[in-house]
């Protein structure tokens, strides 16, 4: 059956059977998905442990009917994996999906019906949706697949690797970037238009660039109108394709190259010292609950790729209608040869897992103490320089963040941190116990973790929530625009508005607004662990107190780049305290014992060695020390918090004779000053220091000139 002709010691396939007009041969059972073999062969591999049989459907281009139905002969099945070659195709002429037969019993998860047009798990692309909210009509209501010619030269390009200790992480979404119109970009709301913005990247001084959900999705599943307004799913969480990029974030259409563009913009990302890193969805799907739509999996092996109950339905850990039965070893197999896919050929540095408890779940949805999945991941050796970060926690109530198994591979997103330093930074200075220990690298969550803190992704906004701006010009969140009666989203936001609920003329407010953001930016810099914040924050974008824009595909969630200038000194404050960070390896990690006399980090909380900090603390002060070798010195950082809305008197620690502490920030300054010095000409200071209310203060130990 899987006979090959030589000739001078070339190896050629040769056609064993003819179906319905076409010339074919069993085909490679191990290659999943649809792969080119040559100008005119194709070879199809899909398995379904359920299924009676699989028909191929070929379509021409963007056309509903198939032009082709070729049911693989049973002899094409080995196990419960179908592949066949079919020769004399043109790759760039035609389409395909399947159609499989089998039981149907619900009450027992068997889902099959071959009048269902399904799309291959392992797509490389899908068509449909090249154009941004408009669905292909002739589909009706299918997706199909396309062939990709996997031909992109990458020449000598090579990855950063950039030590998790030095990775400044900066969160986007691809459209929302640069949709607006004054990104001034040539190709708005692409990968491209993100190409057109590195320069500004790395002004800013980030190093990593995680893309939110780049997977295909259809973001018109999701429409409604809303107060005549159009609501979709933007940001793109229900994926449609695990293995094919969204082909409506490119800016010419790409007919079986799909992701060359996505390809050249990972590749300039990494020549500028920049990481790419990819939201992924392994949770859920885009099929939904029992009134979703049939797009593969359920017409494929329900019962395989799902959590379902006893009685056949759908179990809701993830809040989205269903659940992906990760720990399936089908489902596992699936999702490391997917990620392993994304890092053979699009080069991708890290991944960050969307609900990632639920990829620790057992096929009953309790939770696992060694789960294969994030062992197999932590472990894979294609994967063994990536990233790999979890959100720790999903919608069924499953919160591991300090706890999430991780064989000293994986991060988190450090929930903990975000809820404890919105609190702190906003004046909660009860909370000064918890924020101590969040900002020196939460050792009470990771002190027995092999990274240390640096499996802590330190953040206070992210896409899901306030920007940084809101925070500090909302009390409440304003989301009547989704249509769901102001009742999504989280009412948690330990925000403050600062005495006025949005937007205000009062100068004093704008005022306050700046330095709690500024000193919301010092203290991430200056905090163990791996920063993270979203884009926008860098310059004050709002979303107008929408803390879930996630079908606001309009100026609520696009960058107003016009607030750039409007606020520029929050930008200059960013760069400064991103370069800032970078310039101080004491801050990021123990380095050589501290010639000084100082320990790695000490607590002088107003005086030098009070460390005793508890709910009536109103200051933290954390001193960073080491022999930093790169510069042959030490360089302490002495930080000092006072989010109480009273001055406060700091002694400084004891340098000796050999340095002077200079100031190096203060976001207490007048409204107007610059809220940071260069070296040269930061003022010195002899042993006191008048802390003003709600700022912070940044001082390094200079060698005495």
């Amino acid at each position: 059956m899987a006979e090959l002709v030589t000739s001078n010691d070339v190896y050629e396939l040769k056609v064993l059977d003819v179906i319905n007009g076409f010339q074919v041969r069993p085909g490679f059972y191990e290659k999943n998905g649809a792969t080119a073999l040559s100008n005119s062969c194709v070879n199809f591999t899909v398995q379904s442990a359920g299924a009676t049989s699989c028909e191929l459907l070929l379509f021409k281009r963007e056309c509903k009917d198939p032009y082709a139905v070729l049911p693989f002969p049973e002899h094409y099945r080995i196990g419960h994996v179908f592949s066949m070659m079919v020769f004399g195709l043109n790759i760039e002429e035609f389409e395909y999906a399947y159609r499989f037969d089998g039981p149907y019993d619900p009450s027992k998860g068997l889902l099959f019906d071959k009048t269902h047009v399904l799309l291959d798990p392992y797509a490389k692309a899908v068509t449909g949706q090249s154009v941004w909210g408009k669905k292909a009509a002739d589909y009706g209501g299918c997706y199909h697949a396309r062939v990709v010619r996997n031909n992109f030269d990458w020449g000598t390009a090579r990855q950063p690797l950039i030590p998790m200790s030095d990775l400044i992480i900066y969160e986007m979404h691809v459209r929302g970037f640069t949709k607006d119109p004054s990104s001034g970009v040539t190709f708005p709301g692409t990968f491209e238009g993100i190409r057109e913005k590195i320069p500004y990247l790395k002004e800013l001084g980030v190093n990593a660039v995680e893309l939110m959900p780049i997977f295909e999705f259809d973001e018109t599943m999701g429409y409604r109108n809303v107060d005549g307004e159009d609501v979709i799913d933007y940001w793109g969480y229900n994926t449609v394709s695990f293995f094919a990029p969204n082909t409506s974030y490119t800016a010419n259409t790409e007919y079986n190259r799909e992701g060359t563009e996505l390809k050249g913009l990972i590749r300039e990302l990494n020549a500028n010292g920049i990481e790419v890193f990819l939201d992924v969805v392994f949770n859920h799907t885009a099929e939904g609950n029992e009134k979703g739509p049939f797009i593969s999996f359920k017409g494929i092996d329900n019962n395989i790729y799902y959590l379902l109950t006893p009685e056949g339905f759908y179990y809701n850990f993830s809040g989205c209608g269903n659940t992906l039965n990760c720990n399936h070893p089908i489902v596992q197999n699936l999702i490391l040869e997917c990620l392993r896919y994304w890092v053979t050929d699009y080069r991708v540095d890290g991944f960050r897992f969307d609900l990632a408890t639920i990829l620790g779940r057992c096929e009953d949805g309790s939770p696992m103490s060694n789960p294969p999945l994030l062992k197999q991941l932590a472990y894979d050796p294609i994967l063994g320089n990536t990233k790999l970060i979890a959100e720790a926690w999903d919608a069924g109530g499953l919160y591991q963040v300090g706890s999430f198994p991780s064989w000293d591979h994986w991060a988190e997103w450090n929930g903990k941190y975000r809820d404890c330093m919105r609190s702190f930074l906003k004046g909660d200075y009860w909370e000064a116990p918890e924020a101590l220990n969040r900002i020196i690298g939460s050792p009470d969550l990771y002190g027995d973790h092999k990274m240390g803190h640096n499996a802590s992704v330190n953040f206070l906004t992210c896409h899901d929530g306030f920007t940084l701006y809101d925070m500090y010009a909302y009390n409440d969140k304003h989301n009547a625009k989704n249509g769901w009666d102001n009742t999504d989203g989280v009412n948690d936001n330990r925000s403050w508005n600062c005495g006025v609920e949005g937007d205000t003329d009062c100068p004093e407010i704008i005022a306050l607004r700046k330095k709690l953001i500024k000193n919301a930016c010092a203290v991430l810099m200056c905090s163990r662990g791996i920063p993270m914040f979203l884009a926008g924050d860098e310059f004050g974008n709002t979303q107008y107190g929408n803390n879930n824009a996630y079908c606001q595909d309009n100026a609520i969630s696009w960058i107003n780049w016009d607030r750039l200038e409007s606020n520029r000194d929050i930008f200059e404050f960013f760069k400064y305290m991103i370069a800032f960070r970078k310039a101080h390896a004491n801050i990021r990690e123990d380095l050589e014992k501290s010639a000084i006399g100082y320990p790695f980090i000490s607590i002088h909380n107003g005086s030098p060695w009070y460390s005793e900090t508890n709910a009536q603390t109103k200051m933290l002060g954390i001193l960073y020390a080491g022999f930093d070798r790169s510069k042959m010195q030490d360089e302490p950082v002495y930080v000092v918090i006072n989010p109480y809305w009273e001055d406060a008197s700091v002694k400084l620690p004891e340098l000796g004779d050999r340095y002077d502490w200079i100031v190096a920030v203060n976001t207490g300054l007048p409204d107007g000053e610059q809220a940071f010095f260069e070296p040269d000409k930061a003022p010195i200071i002899e042993s006191h220091f008048v802390v003003k209310d709600r700022s912070v203060v940044i001082f390094v130990g200079r060698r005495k000139q």
